[in-house]
């Protein structure tokens, strides 16, 4: 049986993505900051899903993804979903902060213990749910698109750690448009803006197939390829 971590677990992509694997016959452990809704998340078949409260902001989270790894028989996909993000014109500092603090340092946290793990198993597949906003700098969202700029970068370079030590590792960069979770909150619709569910059917058609990046979905592909031809002096007087 497959086993994959998914860490925050406990709603939006996450989630969906979750009780997708679980249809598909994965045992899974499930890691967020909250444990009702970890709990809820498990009464969907208890024999198949472990879970372990984690913050990976804090230090003892790489602990307890090992003991969540120990709980669910071992670990073959993990999946790092958990991450926030904040419209911030007013350049508020605590957000920009709090969002390097999760984005960044909390990634990096967890995907390097995972990245651990797999070169100490024998490899494995290490998955990370980005976005499209790390093409661009976008003035709404400072921090949230330089942080998500930042997770490009690091699975790229971890992907060529992996090939330079010879380890069979498999990596793949998630990067959704607009979805409809907490991360967009308030009354504002968004352009193009997707279900979780549908999400989370492509992630999972990504994943089986070990896609290496992946825009979700084709509109939002076709957007990413023709902004990103915006020479740096238009884009930076674009209002986004």
């Amino acid at each position: 049986m497959k086993r994959a971590i998914i860490i925050g677990a406990t709603s939006g992509i996450g989630r969906e993505v979750a009780l997708k694997l679980l249809d598909e016959g994965w045992r899974l452990g499930i890691a967020g900051r909250r444990e009702k809704e970890l709990r809820e998340l498990q009464l969907a078949a208890p024999e198949l899903i472990s879970f372990r409260v984690l913050d990976i902001t804090k230090e003892d989270a790489p602990q307890r993804l090992l003991e969540l790894i120990e709980l669910t028989g071992g670990m073959d996909l993990f999946l790092q979903s958990s991450g926030i993000g904040d419209q911030n014109r007013e350049l508020e500092p605590d957000i920009e902060l709090r969002t390097i603090e999760t984005n960044g340092v909390g990634f990096t946290r967890m995907v390097t213990a995972a990245f651990r793990y797999f070169r100490e198993h024998g490899g494995g597949h290490l998955a990370v749910i980005s976005s499209i906003a790390g093409t661009k700098g976008l003035g709404s969202a400072p921090a949230y698109s330089a942080t998500k700029r930042f997770q490009n970068t690091y699975i790229e370079a971890l992907a060529q750690l992996a090939h330079i030590k010879h380890l069979d590792i498999h990596f793949t960069d998630i990067r959704p448009g607009f979805v409809d979770t907490a991360i967009l909150k308030g009354d504002k619709r968004y352009p193009m803006q997707m279900n979780p569910k549908q999400v989370a059917k492509h992630i999972v058609h990504a994943l089986n197939h070990h896609k290496r990046v992946v825009v979700i979905d084709k509109r939002y592909a076709i957007l990413v390829f023709f902004w990103r031809l915006i020479p740096r002096r238009i884009w930076e007087r674009m209002t986004i």
